[in-house]
């Protein structure tokens, strides 16, 4: 048994607070052991408990007529499809263990995530993930984004679940501390789901899948603190992930729900066994006896905080219905899945812990639980120095080039601009026969619902740049962007869950980011009726190195999903003919604001979030879903990162044809071409549909810009060629490669 003795010092080495040690003490009515101190140093930590962020989380919009379980309720959001099913859906991030080992701690972060979304009866059948990484001609990022990419492909295809959809980013502030949040999506009958719940005094507690070994102890304290110089210390807190095994492991726990003879199941993700067996009771209203010399383990003289907080890979917690165990050995037998009965439910809400008899911990499950007796904070928060200097950016003071043939070369190679086909080329997106988007790009990853005439949309979306530069604007943009990737792609957007990576929650300044993060989801979400299902919040994602911190930019990553109601409209972003008109909906303006071309081109970091109006942004979205359900237009791409220029582009590449356009005379051509104003989508509309598309945008009062039409090969921009569309592809193809590598590809 641990001997450590246990006072203010090791509360704090636990990562406590003095005042959460005392309110320990309070709640058991004596000093705890270390085994409970354990026990309350991970579930009262930022990862498992929200304590900094829960106050604001819940003024987020959590009801909606399709929403079938509230965020926080269960281990992923679910919302009704119609026809009897569900989707599942949910993204959390695995930032800290990529950090410092990107192969394991990528594919544990998408083993855990889809965990989250079978334990709930659903059937995972898509991922997604967004990435960020520091600079790209660094070594340690070519390091850290070849290990994530490969711990992602290696993970999902052996699990195989098809990627439909992701983003990479990179930039300096991500250059210690990337980000890494992977989302995975699943289907199941509305009423095949079951609950993380325990109830039922005397219903057996069983421990599912693999051993139990020393890895990822204490990983969610290390998931709340900052990365340093000597982080890759930490290496026992990475876990180990065999997709094999989590393969079987899915085929079972479907197999054990149909049974009937479940009572809840868990997985167990962070903070491992007393994770699940507190959430668990705590929802249940029961506690639990639990003898941790019966859990399975692969390593040696293991203390019991050491089993209860391992965060090994690849296991659930069952509670079974009494009289009814064989029923779920038979199945866990013909999957050859280990497992035993660990326990039993009990009356009140003690969770007693025992190790050869002797007791071990005994605490109170309703005192480690969010929205029970874990402590909530209101933390303070101010403005930030730099967001008064962002706002006192002057265009007039950037000099307009005057080749922009050579500044569209230049963003085009750029890595947040150029394709990361080097990224999404190592993940199979073709496993299984529901991906509709392979071979019909589009702006959404689109799943087909076969049986039905509708699929499923899904994208994952953040502009970080944006948020640094106005946290609310910047988070309005991020739920409008994901709306307008599914609207493009002829969906009606249903719901969101986020993965929000911040800095330090005690730095006022950061805090304030994320403050008013939340006042803008909140408001886009209102919107667009998409409540926020669930997700997870990331916080110190900052460096420590050489005594100062530098946090990453806030990223709210939004993972949505909707609903396209007629195959028939998937709606691809491809140009489809020569001599097809395009036009562009929504009001260009004189806007170079946070724009990759001012960034990285003009390299001034310091200006406000684009031009962003959250009704003209909607009105454009109701208009573009209309002319698609009307078949009116050929393609549709949002305008994003990169601009008019480079969403023409994207549209131009996938059959090679070529782009004549003219820019707008009232506004300056970088801005025009490469400005990143928001609310405007690129469309394409045969000669015969035109007058009916003119007629419609006409009645709409929505603002539209006659911009050129599709060529068959060349891009000609105001009467100047730009080249090649082969040319250019090239370029765009093979940059981020050549950045990793060293290599050119092309030649």
């Amino acid at each position: 048994m641990s001997s450590i003795e246990v006072n203010l010092e090791t509360a704090k080495g636990l990562g406590l607070l003095p005042e959460e040690f005392e309110m320990i003490k309070k709640y058991l009515g004596r000093i705890p052991n270390y085994t409970e101190l354990s026990i309350y140093s991970v579930m009262w930590s930022e990862h498992a408990s929200y304590k900094n962020s829960i106050k604001w989380l819940k003024t987020l919009p959590r009801k909606g007529e399709k929403i079938l379980a509230e965020a926080g309720t269960e281990n992923a959001g679910l919302v009704d499809i119609g026809d009897g099913m569900a989707c599942a859906f949910k993204i959390e991030s695995h930032n800290h263990p990529c950090a410092v080992e990107p192969y394991q701690g990528a594919a544990t972060g998408v083993g855990g995530i889809n965990r989250d979304i079978f334990t709930m009866g659903a059937r995972p059948i898509a991922q997604l993930n967004s990435l960020r990484f520091g600079n790209l001609k660094l070594d340690r990022t070519k390091w850290l984004i070849k290990g994530v990419v490969k711990g992602i492909g290696d993970y999902g295809n052996a699990f195989g679940i098809p990627v439909l959809g992701g983003e990479v980013f990179f930039d300096e502030s991500y250059t210690m501390n990337p980000l890494v949040n992977a989302m995975s999506v699943g289907l199941v009958e509305k009423g095949g789901v079951v609950s993380a719940i325990s109830k039922g005094e005397g219903n057996p507690v069983f421990i599912v899948g693999s051993s139990t070994g020393k890895d990822g102890i204490h990983g969610a304290t290390f998931a709340s603190a900052n990365i340093t110089e000597d982080s890759a210390d930490d290496i026992p807190s990475i876990q180990v992930g065999d997709p094999f095994q989590e393969k079987i492991l899915l085929e079972a726990s479907l197999e054990a729900i149909k049974t009937g003879a479940l009572v809840g199941m868990q997985d167990m993700g962070a903070a491992g066994i007393i994770c699940s067996t507190s959430e668990m009771s705590e929802k249940g209203g029961c506690g639990m006896k639990v003898n941790l010399d019966k859990v399975p383990l692969r390593q040696k003289n293991m203390e019991p905080f050491e089993i209860l907080l391992s965060e090994s890979q690849e296991r659930m917690l069952m509670v079974v219905h009494k009289g009814r165990e064989k029923e779920i050995e038979n199945v866990l037998n013909k999957w050859d899945i280990s497992y035993a009965i660990i326990g039993e439910v009990t009356k009140g809400d003690r969770l007693e812990f025992f190790y050869h008899g002797e007791k071990v911990a005994d605490v109170p499950a309703s005192t480690l639980v969010l929205g029970g007796g874990a402590p909530v904070y209101e933390r303070e928060y101010k403005e930030p120095a730099y967001y008064q200097q962002y706002k006192k950016f002057d265009i007039n003071k950037i000099p307009e080039p005057q080749d922009l043939h050579e500044v569209a070369l230049q963003i085009v190679r750029h890595p947040n601009i150029a394709s990361k086909r080097w990224v999404y080329e190592q993940y199979d997106s073709m496993i299984g026969t529901g991906n509709m988007s392979t071979n019909f790009p589009s702006d959404a990853g689109v799943y087909n619902l076969k049986g039905t005439n509708r699929a499923l949309v899904m994208t994952v979306d953040c502009n970080s740049r944006y948020v640094k530069a106005d946290p609310e604007i910047g988070a309005m943009i991020a739920v409008s962007e994901a709306a307008r990737n599914i609207v493009c792609t002829g969906g009606k957007p249903l719901a969101i869950t986020n993965c929000l990576n911040f800095g330090n929650p005690y730095n006022p300044e950061v805090f304030w980011q994320f403050v008013n993060v939340i006042k803008g989801m909140g408001a886009a979400c209102e919107k667009f009726k998409t409540p926020v299902t669930g997700g997870n919040v990331s916080f110190y994602n900052q460096a420590s190195i050489g005594g100062t911190e530098e946090a990453v930019f806030p990223t709210p990553t939004i993972g949505m999903i909707g609903l396209l109601e007629n195959k028939n409209h998937h709606t691809t972003l491809a140009f489809q003919e020569k001599g097809h008109m395009i036009y562009l909906i929504g009001r260009s303006h004189n806007d170079i604001a946070s724009s990759e071309y001012l960034s990285s081109y003009h390299g001034v970091k310091e200006s406000p979030a684009p031009y962003f109006n959250l009704d003209e942004e909607f009105n454009v979205q109701q208009t573009v879903y209309e002319l698609i359900s009307r078949n009116y237009i050929q393609s549709a791409h949002d305008v994003s990162d990169g601009g008019v220029f480079i969403a023409l582009l994207e549209s131009a590449m996938p059959k090679g044809l070529g782009f004549d356009i003219t820019t707008d005379a009232e506004i300056r051509s970088d801005a025009f071409l490469f400005g990143e104003s928001q609310g405007r989508i690129v469309v394409t509309v045969s000669t015969s549909r035109e007058t009916h598309f003119i007629d419609y945008m006409v009645e709409s009062k929505i603002p539209f810009f006659a911009l050129g039409h599709v060529t068959k090969s060349e891009i000609r921009v105001d009467d100047v060629s730009f080249g090649f569309i082969a040319d250019l592809k090239k370029a765009y193809d093979n940059s981020i490669e050549e950045l990793i590598t060293g290599q050119n590809p092309s030649l």
